[in-house]
């Protein structure tokens, strides 16, 4: 996994079987929103496109409204080059978030990692 970590917020892209995997965790926000949005572009900007690009938030514990326009952002240029922007695990407060704003109806949620995705954690 490529990491992009300063503090408490850690983001970083794996590949799987399946396709990219993007893991968050810590407090996305306006301090680390940039270092998601480099991560999220580094793995959008692989070759061949991806059909599905996963953010594991499983480990994500707080989102404001930054980090929700980073994700936002992120499932448009996803769009554009014909990739599904999936989020996975999101824990209760950013379910939470995603609920309130309404993104949960914009992107596919899972509670759980696609299955064909193994996760990386669970040894």
């Amino acid at each position: 996994m490529t990491d992009s970590t300063a503090g408490p917020f850690a983001a970083g892209d794996r590949d799987s079987p399946a396709g990219p995997v993007v893991e968050i965790t810590g407090e996305l926000d306006y301090d680390s929103a940039p270092r998601l949005r480099t991560v999220l572009h580094r793995a959008l900007a692989a070759r061949p496109v991806p059909p599905r690009l996963v953010l594991d938030l499983a480990g994500l514990t707080f989102c404001d409204s930054t980090g929700l326009n980073i994700l936002l952002q992120a499932r448009i240029d996803a769009e554009r080059q014909g990739t599904v922007l999936h989020l996975a695990r999101p824990t209760p407060a950013v379910a939470r978030v995603l609920e309130i704003t309404g993104a949960d109806q914009v992107f596919p949620v899972d509670p759980d990692l696609p299955a064909v995705l193994p996760d990386s954690r669970a040894d």
